[in-house]
């Protein structure tokens, strides 16, 4: 649905491939010698350029300078020069956000948190199941302190550091609900959350519902439990919905659709030198029932490849509107302090050869979501017109 709220976060995960840069290309640059004879950005005038401009800093900045922060920037303005969307720096804070995302698992209470522009932090999903939900939180609640520190105007990842802070268990939160005339004060056990990335249900006439929001190393596992239960109750057709999907690990996507294709090419990619690198399905268990896939112009990336392969193979109908357009690979590489590289490396391309960058992959049957439920609100699946043009298209 357009209310899932997963786009900008999906495009932190990218698609993790290969190694990205030896240890000798490091060596190359602190030497001073850029690869191929270029100009090191690291070479002398350069450097001295950097020292003059901290002493500037040092003598005439107002406030006290934060040298880590500085040093970061550094390196993040290196990254941002390539002007390419995707590549970045991860900070370690950011980097260890990251591969909590990837995983689809961390040590917390389960709930997703944002933060408003008068600086208060705001409970907005809490996982099914998870500390939180547990523990009574509900969606909409004003974070006003953890462990009796106050946190409105904190940042809000130092916000969810203390709330995963190892050595306060439980953690003991006091929250603002509306209707109710005085704080609430709630005391959390944390533990093992699993981050969900699919959902699913039997709708009318045995048509299976699977929801997919994200690639990430969860989603394989949580696909088979939700299709394996679909199927026990007797499903004979099936939509998954990759509507608002950013994307995530091309591993993860390739399971899924193992599970689903012929056998053949399910994704290829090239790099800069022309290397190319193939996806292949086994063909072992092609779908075998009518299958739809919904998608919109927030599928991207991984969810890309699941629409051109299923495409491109003729196993199923695209129903919605034109993806993203998201055709380029990233690879992170661990900088060894606890900082990482998120890098473009190369293109891919769906099995019939088509790069969709930019571009997006039609629907085979195109449906605009109607603007009035584009509200934020939750759609009911009966409202949900998409959803019904893609059950209307299995009936056919």
């Amino acid at each position: 649905m357009e209310d899932r709220g997963k786009f900008l976060k999906g495009f932190i995960l990218g698609l993790l491939l290969m190694s990205l840069l030896s240890a000798g290309g490091f060596y190359a640059y602190a030497s001073g010698v850029g690869m191929k004879g270029k100009r090191s950005l690291t070479g002398r005038e350069t450097m001295e350029k950097i020292n003059y401009l901290e002493e500037l800093i040092d003598l005439y900045y107002l406030n006290g300078p934060d040298r880590t922060k500085m040093e970061d920037g550094m390196y993040a303005g290196l990254v941002d020069g390539l002007e390419d969307p995707y590549s970045r720096y991860y900070t370690t804070e950011e980097y260890s956000a990251l591969n909590e995302e990837t995983q689809g698992r961390y040590e917390g209470i389960g709930v997703v948190m944002q933060q408003n522009e008068d600086g208060l932090v705001t409970f907005v999903r809490c996982y099914e199941g998870a500390p939180g939900e547990k523990a009574g939180l509900k969606a909409g609640d004003i974070l006003y302190k953890v462990n009796a520190q106050e946190v409105v105007d904190m940042d809000l990842s130092t916000v969810a550091k203390k709330i995963k802070d190892p050595d306060i268990n439980p953690v003991h939160l006091t929250l603002i609900r509306e209707g109710e005339n005085d704080y609430l004060e709630v005391d959390i056990e944390k533990e093992e959350v699993k981050i969900p990335v699919v959902s699913h249900e039997m709708l009318d006439s045995q048509v299976g519902y699977l929801a997919i929001y994200e690639f990430t190393d969860a989603t394989f596992e949580q696909y088979q439990e939700a299709r394996e239960d679909l199927e026990s109750q007797g499903m004979e057709k099936l939509v998954i919905d990759l509507r608002d999907n950013p994307g995530g690990l091309l591993t993860s996507v390739c399971d899924v659709l193992d599970t689903i294709l012929p056998k053949g090419l399910i994704v290829y990619t090239e790099d800069k030198y022309g290397k190319r690198e193939e996806e292949l399905c086994d063909g072992k268990t092609p779908i075998d029932i009518p299958l739809a896939v919904l998608v919109n112009g927030n599928s991207a990336s991984a969810s890309e490849i699941f629409a051109g392969a299923v495409k491109d193979h003729k196993v199923g109908t695209i129903v919605g509107t034109t993806t993203y357009g998201k055709g380029v690979v990233q690879t992170i590489r661990d900088l060894g302090d606890g900082s990482a590289l998120k890098l473009t490396v190369s293109n891919y391309y769906t099995p019939s050869g088509v790069n969709i960058n930019g571009v997006g992959i039609e629907p085979d049957v195109k449906e605009e979501l109607d603007k009035s439920l584009q509200t934020g609100d939750t759609v009911n699946k009966e409202d949900d017109n998409q959803l019904q043009k893609a059950i209307e298209v299995l009936m056919e």
